[in-house]
């Protein structure tokens, strides 16, 4: 039963790629009452789950027949491989694209029990039911059609991994530059506050000054020029300050006019992604997405 050719073992892959994909997808979609190409690629595979059942199989075939080894070994195998995938793909592209961590008795986030538990049942359903017609397909077909079979989907699969990898880090780098233009907006805003508070005390201990010590005209008209020095340095200051807030605005516009093509890219495939550094730049552009589809 398991012992199969490279061909035959990457065959199985794209095959459970995509039944995965059918799982999830249909999972989310009832959630959200609407369509949702599930998945970090534009693909209907999932690179998790493919990975997974081969891994499902690898680990059952010293137990094969233990029901309980099965699920137990199918458990725990397909869970190190989901944690260690979301640990690795949030350090690279500063996103959990699966986010558990408001399900109870959760490993950072990565994994939790419920998930594990299923992983568990799916090694069962997977090794006992489904795997052996599909088996049973794979070892029937033509060598040389099996090997072609795997060289087309495998470019196209390759090819989609490149292209998501890029869009999935661009997206990073646009969170990341988000967040800092973020703390520079709220920055030159606080220093405008300040700046015109200031300004405001300045002009008003100086004509404090002018009713105490005013004798004469010449005294007045010397703080009149006084208090209008301290106002057109405080406006000149604060009109700079308003030229680089306007500034940050406008990259910060552009910027997230660029969301556009993740509208029906990664943010759609992955309504549950979430990022800890990121946080709250990831919100804005799920809340931009959304009003750029109603409009």
């Amino acid at each position: 039963m398991y012992l199969y050719t490279w061909y035959q073992w990457l065959l199985f892959f794209f095959i459970y790629c995509f039944i995965g994909w059918i799982i999830e997808s249909t999972y989310v979609s009832v959630r959200s009452l609407h369509f949702v190409n599930r998945g970090f690629l534009r693909l209907p595979l999932l690179p998790l789950y493919g990975s997974g059942a081969i891994i499902m199989l690898w680990l059952s075939l010293p137990v094969q027949g233990n029901l309980f080894l099965v699920f137990l070994f199918g458990m725990l195998g397909a869970s190190a491989l989901e944690y260690v995938t979301g640990y690795a793909m949030e350090r690279l592209f500063k996103m959990k694209y699966w986010d558990y961590s408001n399900n109870p008795f959760n490993l950072n986030g990565y994994v939790c029990l419920t998930n594990s538990i299923a992983w568990g049942f799916l090694t069962l359903l997977l090794t006992e039911v489904i795997h052996r017609p599909l088996e049973w397909l794979v070892l029937r077909l033509n060598v040389t059609v099996c090997i072609i079979l795997v060289i087309i989907v495998g470019i196209i699969f390759v090819t989609d991994a490149i292209h998501s990898t890029k869009e999935a880090l661009d997206l990073g780098r646009i969170l990341e530059t988000m967040t800092k233009l973020k703390s520079e907006l709220d920055e030159v805003q606080v220093q405008i506050s300040l700046l015109k508070a200031e300004t405001a005390q300045k002009v008003s201990d100086i004509k404090t000054e002018t009713i105490q010590m005013a004798t004469s005209l010449k005294d007045g008209t010397k703080v009149k020029i006084s208090s209008l020095k301290a106002e057109t340095a405080s406006a000149l200051k604060e009109s700079a300050l308003v030229e680089r807030l306007q500034s940050l605005t406008e990259t910060k516009e552009k910027l997230t006019g660029r969301l556009t093509s993740y509208r029906k890219g990664i943010l759609r495939r992955n309504p549950t992604a979430s990022s800890r550094l990121f946080g709250e730049a990831l919100r804005e552009l799920k809340e931009y997405s959304k009003k750029y589809k109603k409009s």
